[in-house]
């Protein structure tokens, strides 16, 4: 018997939103308004760290690298999303996909650890306050954060090596916005099983331990809130936790029910929608809980737009005269 003719793929189209043509324009402005106010956050949080002493903190630290990790993470998908809203089918090469794929996972797994090492920095500044200047000492500090960005370069490996080396015999069409594992997983021709449980058992491993090492920072955390003597203090204390923990619990249930629980929502559709919560929401809510809502965060942004402001005053007095 002679072996059948193969045709091996080697570009795929993005189908996006293409349900909702009528929509197209409202999404593409919804995007790009998120898109810029993530970004503009971002660079914000970045600048005021940066440049006020008063914010050379472990916590402002691990701030600007989430912010700055935030940065390229929602860069990875949004603007193809956007460009996909304009085109209505996006074509992307296999090896451009692939090298999507790997940075999504490689900045997601980073954002992962990260969130857990700044439960941490929390966990220990509230908890073990007279001995937080030594635990979180600059070399820790520089240490901790060392291990979120090491660890995600190789969490990136493994299921993009794995796609990579899987055959692709058409359709070529990826009924989703950006190079995700399920729908590539869908399209391959070949026995995906392996690859399926190696993604699996990786999902669990960074999702769910990550996302259990946080919520039980966040335990001990309320627990030594609920020993503060002062109401006001308890509350405000509770307002911030809080507000972590919404985004937190919103970041980790759609990730873990996209990858760990991916039978709860068969529907290419439903798959898009909780993507967008992970890919667009999340990185524009981080800057506003984590930083706008800091009363020291708010007075160096304050300062730096007196300063600049002050600045091209002076310009204009000098180009006046």
């Amino acid at each position: 018997m002679e072996p059948q003719n193969v045709s091996t793929v080697t570009e795929f189209q993005l189908l996006g939103f293409q349900n909702l043509l009528e929509w197209q324009t409202l999404l593409f402005a919804i995007f790009l308004l998120v898109y810029v106010l993530t970004i503009t956050g971002n660079i914000a949080i970045i600048a005021a760290v940066s440049q006020d002493q008063r914010l050379h903190s472990p916590m402002y630290t691990l701030l600007k690298h989430l912010s700055f990790l935030e940065i390229w993470y929602t860069s990875t998908t949004v603007p193809l999303l956007l460009a996909n809203l304009l085109s209505w089918g996006q074509a992307i090469s296999f090896s451009a996909c692939v090298a999507q794929l790997y940075f999504f996972v490689f900045f997601g797994a980073t954002e992962c650890f990260l969130l857990v090492v700044m439960a941490y920095d929390r966990y220990l500044a509230i908890c073990n306050p007279l001995h937080y200047s030594f635990l979180m000492s600059p070399d820790v500090c520089t240490k901790l954060v060392a291990i979120p960005w090491l660890t995600g370069v190789g969490t990136g490996l493994l299921p993009s090596l794995m796609i990579s080396k899987l055959d692709f015999c058409g359709p070529n069409q990826i009924n989703h916005f950006f190079c995700d594992l399920p729908p590539l997983l869908q399209l391959s021709c070949s026995n995906v099983y392996v690859t399926e449980m190696a993604i699996f058992i990786l999902s669990i491993a960074v999702l769910c331990i990550c996302f259990f090492l946080t919520l039980v920072s966040y335990v001990l955390i309320v627990s030594a809130i609920l020993r503060i003597p002062s109401a006001s203090g308890r509350m405000k204390t509770f307002s911030t936790c809080g507000s972590h923990l919404a985004v937190i619990t919103i970041y980790y249930g759609t990730m873990i029910s996209m990858y760990v629980c991916p039978e709860a929502h068969p529907s290419p559709e439903a798959n898009k929608i909780i993507s967008v919560f992970y890919t667009v929401v999340t990185p524009l809510l981080n800057p506003v809980i984590y930083s706008l809502r800091n009363k020291d965060f708010k007075e160096a942004v304050r300062k730096a737009m007196r300063r600049k402001c002050g600045v091209y005053g002076t310009e204009k007095r000098i180009v006046a005269s």
